[in-house]
């Protein structure tokens, strides 16, 4: 049972709200016996009342299962620290400005990592007025293909989505220094600092 939402997690956010067990209850649409056998660990909320609960109480279904606070210590974000996701069943690309629980499809997913640099892999980058143009001398069939170049700085992400059968290139006005990723569908993440 320590993956469902424990007494003392409801007890705790309920005083926090500043909010007695019969208040809690009203909203809920509940006793206030209920609510206070949910805190004495003499019963638990039925599944269908988790979204309610939470609700209720101002906080993730996360939240109040865990009965850990969600709070972004990071209010100054640096894009540096960014982490990439893909979903391996739709191919989605998703961005965070530091760590994160994401999930896609009914997925969890990885951060990525960077790979080892390879002869494949390599992030040729050539820098044209104002810009840089990146190119990959990969192959780019539908079996194997770089799906994604990006370019991050300091305080900005710029990233362009490629496809099969098109080049593996794309241009980038220069923003500062930063990093130029690519991700390769079978190999994954790789990088170079500019």
């Amino acid at each position: 049972m320590n993956a469902y939402v424990t007494g003392g997690t409801i007890r705790a956010l309920r005083e926090q709200k500043h909010m007695t067990q019969a208040e809690l209850a009203e909203k809920l649409c509940v006793s206030d016996k209920a609510v206070s056998k949910w805190e004495t660990g003499k019963g638990f909320p039925d599944i269908t009342l988790i979204h309610s609960i939470a609700s209720v109480l101002q906080v993730s279904i996360t939240e109040l299962l865990t009965g850990t606070p969600v709070c972004n210590n990071n209010v100054s974000a640096n894009l540096m620290r960014s982490k990439l996701y893909v979903c391996p069943v739709c191919g989605n690309v998703i961005h965070a400005t530091g760590a994160a629980v994401v999930s896609c499809c009914g997925i969890t997913l990885p951060a990525l990592e960077r790979e080892p640099e390879d002869k494949a892999h390599i992030l040729h980058c050539e820098r044209v007025e104002d810009e840089y143009f990146v190119t990959v001398d990969h192959e780019m069939t539908k079996e194997h293909y770089i799906s994604f170049l990006a370019y991050v700085t300091g305080d900005q992400i710029i990233y362009k989505k490629l496809y099969p059968e098109g080049n593996a290139e794309a241009r980038f006005f220069i923003r500062g220094h930063g990093v130029l990723y690519g991700y390769c569908n079978r190999h994954g993440l790789f990088a170079k600092r500019v």
